[in-house]
């Protein structure tokens, strides 16, 4: 069978994995991808838009417009006017949405250390996908 088969199937398992570890503390995937680019992000270069966001964690602006709201919702981030451009929106994550967020980035590093082990292999396997992923944006 085909790489692009078992990188699926591996992507799945992953996936499944960090799922589970996520469900305890009220997180779906696409939620903690978005809520942990936010924050990220916002260490970068101050509180981003909901565009960068997105474009990080690689969901489109349908879905991220749905989860976002649901984040809000929850008191995890709010959305404040941008002062460059009227039209826009930056994110900011509270207090509470930096807590949750540290802990689901444990949850999500303990996944990797189960599923991808350590060493000079999983460095190796990490800049391949990551040059795949980056041959995507192209």
């Amino acid at each position: 069978m085909s790489p692009g088969f078992w990188l699926h199937h591996a992507a799945l398992s992953w996936r499944q994995a960090l799922d589970a570890g996520l469900r305890p503390l009220g997180l779906t995937h696409t939620q903690f991808n978005l809520l942990a680019s936010v924050n990220w992000l916002t260490g970068q270069d101050g509180p981003p838009t909901q565009q960068a966001a997105a474009e990080l964690s690689g969901a489109d602006r349908m879905m991220t417009s749905k989860v976002l709201t649901t984040l809000e919702a929850r008191g995890l981030l709010t959305r404040v006017p941008d002062p460059d451009d009227s039209r826009a929106k930056r994110l900011v994550v509270t207090p509470a949405g930096r807590d949750l967020v540290s802990r689901a980035v444990q949850v999500a590093a303990e996944v990797d250390a189960a599923f991808f082990g350590a060493g000079p292999d999983r460095e190796a396997l990490r800049l391949r996908l990551r040059e795949m992923a980056e041959n995507r944006a192209t």
